[in-house]
């Protein structure tokens, strides 16, 4: 259950932030982007969130494996 109530919040964020995204776009009038400009947004915004998501695997797979725990360790006496 609480996993159904996670994927709908954040299923309704994502919309919202659409939206909302669209709004802001419709709103600026006379701005116009050729081709090569949405395709290098598209590419940007893909290939930070591709980054994202790597950097966010290193840290749970460091955290899994215990790589950070050797290094938090202080010196036993």
């Amino acid at each position: 259950m609480k996993t159904v109530l996670l994927l709908v919040t954040l299923g309704g964020l994502l919309v919202l932030s659409l939206v909302g995204g669209l709004f802001v776009w419709w709103g600026m009038g006379g701005v116009d982007i050729s081709l090569h400009g949405m395709i290098a947004l598209t590419l940007g915004c893909l290939l930070s969130l591709l980054l994202g998501g790597g950097l966010m695997f290193l840290v749970f797979y460091s955290s899994r494996k215990g790589h950070d725990d050797e290094h938090h360790r202080g010196p036993e006496i």
